[in-house]
């Protein structure tokens, strides 16, 4: 796992360290344990700490980031719509093209295996879509040169 976002001097993973820390609480359990279960799915997961205070899990781009909130810690999958989830973890953002969340109250507990399975279905659809854009253009075909046929001679 490698960190990047990072200020003051600390890197995006001491910062969500710290976060967690001083949330102090069950978000803080909550958030802890869901960082955890990112990091047994993904081992090359990387921690970024982004948008003034906001712990943000990427691999070829976002995977997903980590909110808290008073009553609710969310988890919003940038590409959560493009996702299966027979499970039906995703509960919250569920009207947009693009995310879907999942919203975790206090007493709640997510099922490990389903979510490891949502990281790492986000990770090949990240991979994926990293892969193409990575693939050299294709040349584009010569068009034949029309020419005139030659004067005809006498």
């Amino acid at each position: 796992m490698t960190t990047s976002g990072a200020g003051e001097g600390q890197s995006a993973s001491q910062l969500i360290t710290t976060r967690i820390s001083e949330l102090g609480d069950w978000r803080g359990k909550t958030l802890a344990r869901m960082r955890r279960l990112i990091q047994e799915a993904d081992p090359d997961v990387v921690e970024e700490w982004k948008w003034r205070g906001v712990p943000v899990w990427s691999h070829d781009g976002i995977l997903c980031t980590g909110e808290s909130y008073k009553a609710v810690v969310k988890l919003t999958f940038q590409k959560g719509a493009s996702l299966s989830d027979p499970a039906s973890l995703f509960n919250a953002s569920l009207e947009g093209n693009a995310r879907r969340a999942i919203d975790i109250h206090e007493g709640e507990v997510v099922d490990e295996a389903a979510f490891k399975t949502l990281i790492r279905q986000a990770v090949a659809l990240n991979s994926a879509g990293r892969s193409k854009a990575k693939k050299p253009a294709k040349p584009p075909k010569a068009k034949p040169v029309k020419r005139a046929p030659p004067p005809k001679q006498p």
